[in-house]
């Protein structure tokens, strides 16, 4: 179905892991090698619990897999570690179509900002790699969160941060998403929430909450922008 949004919205709001590159398959090949390097008994697919989870909920997700709280920390190091050497040999891409969307949406004067579960650290790691951070007006980061006491999603309080420093309306603004966890974030905040899965399917509460659903911003650009 073709809905062209083009008039509707003056910002976009995007999460960054999984939606814009490919990161949350490279997280999880790393859990997975963490997890043999140490010998720890934790699922192959665990971390599909935890995709779009900010970095406390997934401290708090792997404390259950841990006797020694020191063993889970070496894992939860070592995963970060294995990111960041993936990340600078390259083996992180940007989704299909992000690049192409992001410059219509400048030529446009569309207002961009990020706003993620990850740190600002690894968030500005990734915007420099792919030469994209001045596609973005600013980000909001689990950092920032964290500072102002704020809960991370699936609360809306990232989400409503955002529309308060864009100081625009909910109806100006769209969100992309990957995860359930940030198209439920988005919908309390009021936000209408176009959800492009990654690794894991929409489910039947997503296709409830979600304004649009697509397989990847090529698809919505052409039918809908």
């Amino acid at each position: 179905m073709k809905t062209n949004l083009n008039k509707t919205f003056k910002a976009v709001i995007f999460d960054l892991d999984g939606l814009l590159v490919d990161s949350e398959r490279l997280y999880w090949r790393a859990n997975i090698q963490a997890a043999q390097e140490l010998k720890t008994p934790i699922p192959r697919d665990a971390y599909l619990e935890i995709v779009g989870a900010s970095p406390e909920k997934v401290a708090e997700f792997y404390h259950d897999f841990f006797a020694d709280a020191s063993l889970k920390d070496k894992f939860i190091s070592r995963t970060n570690e294995l990111f960041s050497l993936w990340l600078a040999e390259g083996q992180l891409h940007l989704k299909k179509g992000v690049l192409q969307f992001l410059q219509k949406l400048k030529k446009d004067q569309k207002k961009c900002i990020i706003a993620s579960s990850n740190t600002k650290e690894v968030i500005e790691q990734i915007l420099q790699k792919f030469h994209i951070e001045n596609y973005f007006d600013f980000f909001i980061c689990y950092d920032d969160v964290k500072q102002a006491r704020l809960q991370a999603k699936p609360a809306p309080d990232i989400y409503l941060d955002a529309v308060k420093r864009l100081d625009m309306q909910c109806d100006e603004l769209i969100v992309f998403e990957d995860t359930g966890i940030g198209v439920e974030a988005a919908q309390k905040a009021g936000l209408r929430c176009v959800m492009i899965p990654d690794l894991k399917p929409a489910t039947i509460q997503d296709k409830k909450l979600a304004y649009l659903i697509c397989n990847n911003f090529l698809e919505f650009s052409k039918n809908n922008y």
